[in-house]
């Protein structure tokens, strides 16, 4: 039930218009200005998991938390601690690596807001050192910052019933 709402929650946030208030409006004027939406389609917001998933093939643990944006959070598949800061991200993924993590999604649903996405399913994870496989449900939000699409919000949680 919790997933449910904090999914909910996460669609509602980024089906909201594109209008942000500055300035005069956001004191109580009636004067607003536009944010200038940067275009996304479905097969990017892909890419930018498939950028996210070979990031993992390089085995570099900074190479993989360039994908995030500054202020962002990793509630990571094989960890109880959210990761906040880059070096949180890092010390994560430094370990999660050493088994050569490669992700395939399984199942997905993108949507598209003005500067955001959000791409949501169920993957599954094999480790090439070991074999083994996780099979795990995530949730991306990304927002564009000026420059590149970047990872703000990443959850992963392993499945709770076996296949």
């Amino acid at each position: 039930m919790k997933t449910a709402s904090v999914l909910l929650s996460a669609i509602a946030f980024f089906t909201a218009g594109c209008a942000s208030m500055h300035g005069p409006a956001a004191s109580g004027t009636a004067v607003a200005q536009t944010q200038t939406c940067r275009p996304i389609n479905e097969q990017e917001v892909a890419a930018l998991f498939e950028r996210w998933n070979g990031s993992l093939r390089t085995g570099d643990a900074h190479k993989v938390v360039a994908n995030y944006a500054e202020r962002s959070i990793l509630l990571p598949t094989v960890s109880n601690q959210p990761r906040i800061t880059a070096a949180e991200k890092e010390d994560y993924f430094h370990h999660f690596l050493e088994n050569r993590p490669s992700g395939q999604i399984d199942f997905r649903y993108i949507q598209i807001g003005c500067n955001s996405a959000f791409d949501a399913g169920l993957y599954t994870f094999t480790f090439d050192k070991t074999g083994a496989q996780v099979h795990a449900r995530y949730t991306y939000t990304y927002a564009w910052d000026g420059k590149q699409w970047l990872i703000t919000s990443h959850h992963s949680s392993a499945m709770p019933e076996k296949k």
